[in-house]
């Protein structure tokens, strides 16, 4: 019988043991997913995930400064090339939420225009730690097609970091 009920003991602890590891892996699976639902808040509350344009020259001068990456187009109202720009760059926007996404007036940042060099449009420009790294103008790095695939533009912008 002490071996029948050592067994039970044994039995015991061991489903014990199973149900204690079950139940800190659950825990700590619930922990990762509650900072990870915090984080995505935090990211969508500002802006992270979304494609939003700003009007005001030192809003724009203060996120490029402050965010880790950013990619900011310079646009004009009148031209269909920027249009074309705007609807790949919300798409990107969705999918790389880490990254700010948004797009300037050219009329309303003259004093960024002007000290950027930005002179045709569509103009994209990606910094990285408050840095310029690199910038499409146009779309001649992207097929000089007014039909390019989100994917060229992506992979353009993936390359820069």
């Amino acid at each position: 019988d002490l071996d029948e009920d050592d067994d039970a003991v044994f039995a015991q602890l061991e489903e014990e043991i199973e149900n204690e590891d079950v139940s800190s892996v659950r825990e700590m699976r619930m922990t990762a997913l509650r900072k990870e639902m915090e984080r995505t808040t935090q990211l969508s509350a500002s802006h992270y995930g979304t494609y939003v344009e700003i009007s005001v020259e030192k809003e724009v001068m203060k996120i490029c400064a402050q965010e880790p990456r950013c990619v900011v187009h310079f646009f004009h109202h009148n031209f269909k090339r920027c249009e074309i720009m705007d609807k790949h760059l919300t798409t990107l926007s969705q999918k790389y939420t880490s990254t700010r996404f948004f797009r300037v007036f050219v009329e309303n940042v003259p004093w960024l225009v002007h000290k950027l060099s930005i002179q045709m449009l569509p103009c994209v420009l990606s910094f990285v730690g408050g840095s310029t790294k690199d910038r499409i103008v146009g779309f001649e790095e992207l097929g000089n097609t007014d039909a390019f695939q989100t994917a060229v533009l992506e992979l353009k912008l993936t390359s820069i970091g």
